[in-house]
């Protein structure tokens, strides 16, 4: 049977173009400095994300479909968890260095398969129960060194509060991929991209009274520069999808720990310790074996259909 993918190299071009433009927006909104709200900060991420978004989706000719939802209700609470998760992950990405913030982040789909047990009912067998628990301990090596900081107060404590952050939004980001795993069983992608996009702008909008920042105009060029790489970003990942299984590109996320190793050495003189690199490896490996394990298990599903046997 040939796969419905026809071109597993150029989803990984995209999704490598998709990892590189991220770092591209954490490195702008690291370079804004950290006197910035984070409700300020997901405004611009997510705002100035619509513009490019909503051109692809013209030139596509899908941008009136995406407009239509046959769940509103379910697209509030993605966006709600999600923009609260961003505001976690943004504050953390703004007082750590940024490896470590990318690193911590990496603890988001190890959550996501243990929300999947609870919540949707998958079946999650040892292996991966494994993964997770690896995982998880990768991630506590990563974090240690950070959390020990909290007694000597100033800018270690807010290192350590950043560290906490990240773990939060981490386990928000779990929640909202739930969320997103609903949604697409009755919703276009491009839809759940366009809803998120305005519901995480309005959030943050609201927060405006709540300690925004008078910014100067390099600080306001950084940000929206952050926002147009986020939807650039959100659109080169859809891309990748559409030309590769998500278990051929999803792998190739971790190319950025690399690169945010490279740029938080050159731009912002980060150098990563031993419990980094150690934590981050062990955290990978377990991301890899669940992405393997993943694909295996749908390969399995596939044949059984094939063979007209029950669904796993």
């Amino acid at each position: 049977m040939q796969s419905a993918f026809g071109n597993p190299l150029r989803g990984i071009a995209f999704k490598v173009a998709s990892v590189v433009v991220f770092l591209g927006m954490q490195t702008f909104i690291k370079l804004g400095g950290t006197n910035i709200a984070p409700g300020q900060v997901t405004f611009y991420r997510s705002f100035f994300a619509l513009f490019p978004i909503m051109a692809y989706l013209a030139y596509r000719g899908q941008l009136k479909a995406a407009f239509y939802t046959a769940n509103p209700i379910g697209h509030l609470k993605r966006g709600t968890i999600g923009i609260v998760s961003m505001g976690f992950g943004f504050y953390g990405l703004l007082h750590l260095p940024l490896p470590e913030a990318i690193a911590l982040g990496y603890a988001m789909p190890l959550v996501a398969v243990i929300f999947a047990a609870v919540f949707l009912g998958e079946t999650v067998r040892i292996y991966r129960w494994s993964a997770v628990f690896f995982g998880m301990v990768g991630v506590a090596i990563v974090s240690w060194p950070k959390l020990t900081l909290f007694r000597q107060g100033g800018m270690e404590a807010e290192q350590a509060v950043g560290a906490i952050c990240v773990l939060i939004a981490a386990v928000l980001g779990g929640m909202a991929m739930i969320q997103v795993r609903k949604l697409v069983e009755e919703e276009r992608t491009a839809t759940i991209v366009l809803y998120f996009s305005i519901i995480a702008s309005l959030f943050s909008l609201a927060t405006l009274p709540f300690g925004w920042a008078s910014l100067e105009l390099r600080t306001v060029l950084l940000l929206v520069a952050a926002g147009f790489c986020g939807g650039v970003a959100q659109i080169l990942l859809t891309e990748s999808y559409r030309h590769a299984e998500v278990s051929t590109v999803a792998p190739f996320e971790y190319t950025s720990i690399l690169l945010g190793g490279i740029v938080g050495y050159f731009v912002f003189g980060d150098v990563p310790g031993g419990h980094m690199m150690v934590g981050t490896a062990i955290v990978i490996a377990a991301g890899i074996f669940i992405i393997y394990r993943e694909h295996q298990l749908g390969l399995e599903r596939r044949r059984a259909r094939q063979a007209g046997g029950p669904k796993t």
